[in-house]
């Protein structure tokens, strides 16, 4: 269960995904903060740039499933998410992304999302915007994760 979380809101739905599936948990952070978020975290998606991450997942060849979960940011995915999946070699692993958004949807953010995932196997992609939700996103899924 990977996520980057700015507010807090995708951090309290990646914790209460991961509890509920018995998932590790590792949260995407850029290395450097942003100091101005709005200029810099526009900036970033508009040049599609990569910023450096502060942890890295050690092990991922472990993992079959990777949840990814982030929030909509000017319609797209946040930039450090990018940076995530473009830094593993993910080949043969079920990424489900998940956003956090009180209006916009996660199709908004699918083809950036999509352009750090080519020749990937994307499944299942959800917005969640209260942890109420979880339940029935997991049985629609159907992975076999929960009792």
């Amino acid at each position: 269960m990977a996520y980057f979380s700015y507010s807090g809101t995708t951090r309290n739905v990646a914790e209460n995904l991961s509890g509920r599936i018995g998932a590790d948990l590792f949260e995407i952070s850029r290395k450097e903060p942003y100091s101005s978020l709005y200029m810099q975290s526009n900036s970033e998606i508009r040049r599609g740039a990569r910023p450096e991450l502060s942890e890295t997942v050690s092990g991922m060849e472990e993992y079959d499933i990777v949840f990814v979960g982030y929030p909509v940011w000017f319609h797209a995915t946040p930039a450090p998410v990018n940076t995530f999946l473009e830094s593993y070699d993910l080949t043969g692993k079920l990424i489900i992304p998940f956003c956090t958004s009180g209006g916009s949807d996660i199709s908004e953010t699918m083809p950036t999302f999509l352009d750090s995932c080519k020749g990937l196997a994307v499944y299942g992609e959800q917005r969640i915007r209260t942890v109420g939700e979880i339940d029935s996103w997991l049985a629609e899924l159907d992975l076999g994760l929960t009792d």
